[in-house]
């Protein structure tokens, strides 16, 4: 988290200091219409300059994933990012719509305009023609795009709906390009900020047709076919194995793919519960009913069926030197920990192993697949506490720590219930543990 929060805010700061450079939010003469200019520009570079990253994000770029560790934070990057830019945008209308309104109330008194200067520069002079075109486009699509990202936080909105309003913003972000062209002062240009507002605006412009054009991430996609399926009723999870037998890079356990069974569903991530074997070529997946696309999944998957799949991503992998490892996994954030376990057990001769001690918790309970986790670390030789919330209650920071006695030696790596993560988190920073270096947590969800 702590990256996500550099490159945001230290997005915010760059962009106030390189327009600090060439404007000021003190205009000469004071008063609220001089006001109004300086921060309707300001607001409008801080706006579409989030809007940008965030269309960047949605390339998933492999080069920032390992910056921002893990793909699942870079997607949290992009819905601050989207948030952030709403936000500004929000003020940034009010600002430019609101003052003509109160102008019509009688509110503000609008100051006589002189004749207005000459414009020698042809280029200027050209997007000056277009300022009217780009005021409505701008003001019309704003309306839109504060409705898309609604539905984008609603959680409760179905995901297939999701997947195919979202990506709408797209075609949203082109035209608030064009406003943003047209109407950021043109002496900007010629600046620092007017640089790197370049470079946002054409990067996120190629991002944003890549959207379009759905190709985002094809250069990382295999297909893999359905080999087994096995449903836990009890649990609602099920386990679906797929053979991958060309093009897979591999992957580490703890890292997620995007699987594709239904082209109007679009991509969904899941963690991969399985260690990568060259010579087998499969792929495991274990999906808990969540919502509406999850729910009905061991209805729909068939043996034999192709699925698409897209990856590896992600950085929970378990990299780290501690003699002690304390793995906690809530529900259906067992899956990472499962492939680790799957990994270990290739490997059980290597010397100088890790202790490893694993806690899952689960508020339901099926014997066939806890035998089976049970099975996976013997294997792995890791010490394995079950815990059931009705029979055993809620498992605490107190409760680890009289299990692993020498807790401070050990990392932690967390997936489940954020709620549950950030409070264990809490309770042993308070403990003395060093959380930003030791504790690890997926960001479980993406949306």
């Amino acid at each position: 988290m702590k990256n996500i929060k550099i490159v945001f805010w230290g997005l915010l700061a760059l962009l106030t200091l390189l327009w600090l450079l060439v404007d000021t939010p003190f205009p000469q003469p004071f008063g609220y219409f001089p006001l109004r200019a300086v921060v309707v520009q300001y607001s409008g570079i801080l706006g579409i300059s989030c809007m940008s990253v965030a269309m960047i994000l949605a390339l998933r770029p492999r080069w920032l994933e390992a910056r921002l560790n893990g793909l699942d934070k870079m997607y949290r990057l992009h819905k601050w990012l989207g948030i952030g830019g709403l936000t500004v945008s929000i003020l940034h209308w009010w600002w430019a719509k609101g003052t003509k309104w109160m102008v019509g109330w009688g509110w503000l008194e609008r100051p006589v305009r002189g004749p207005r200067p000459v414009i020698d520069n042809p280029v200027e002079a050209w997007l000056g023609s277009l300022r009217g075109l780009a005021e409505n486009l701008g003001e019309w699509t704003f309306y839109a795009a504060v409705v898309l990202i609604a539905l984008a936080l609603i959680h409760r909105f179905p995901y297939r709906l999701f997947y195919k309003t979202h990506r709408l913003l797209a075609v949203a972000y082109l035209v608030l390009v064009f406003h943003s062209v047209v109407l950021m002062k043109f002496s900007y240009w010629s600046s620092p900020i007017g640089w790197l507002m370049a470079v946002l605006l054409a990067y996120g412009t190629a991002a944003a047709v890549i959207v379009l054009l759905r190709r985002v991430g094809v250069k990382r996609q295999v297909e893999g076919k359905i080999i087994a399926l096995t449903y836990y009723e009890d649990l609602r999870v099920l386990e679906t194995m797929l053979d991958v037998p060309h093009g897979w890079p591999g992957h580490h356990a703890g890292q997620f793919a995007f699987a594709t069974s239904n082209e109007s569903e679009g991509a969904h991530p899941y963690t991969i519960a399985s260690a990568w074997n060259a010579a087998e070529h499969h792929i495991t997946f274990i999906t808990k009913e969540l919502g509406d696309h999850t729910r009905t999944l061991h209805e729909r998957l068939k043996i034999g069926q192709s699925v698409k799949i897209e990856g590896p991503y992600g950085c929970f992998t378990f990299d780290d030197a501690h003699p002690i490892q304390i793995w906690i996994g809530g529900g259906i954030g067992i899956t990472p920990f499962i492939a680790r376990m799957k990994q270990l057990a290739l490997h059980t001769d290597e010397g100088n192993r890790q202790e490893i001690y694993f806690f899952h918790t689960t508020a339901d309970y099926d014997e066939a697949a806890i035998t089976k986790l049970k099975a996976d670390a013997e294997a792995a030789k890791v010490h394995l506490q079950v815990l059931v919330g009705s029979r055993d209650g809620r498992l605490s920071g107190e409760r680890i720590r009289a299990t692993v006695p020498a807790w401070r030696k050990a990392s932690i790596w967390f997936c489940g219930p954020a709620g549950f993560g950030q409070a264990l988190r809490a309770d042993f920073a308070v403990r003395g543990l060093a959380v930003a270096e030791r504790f690890h947590q997926e960001l479980f969800a993406m949306r």
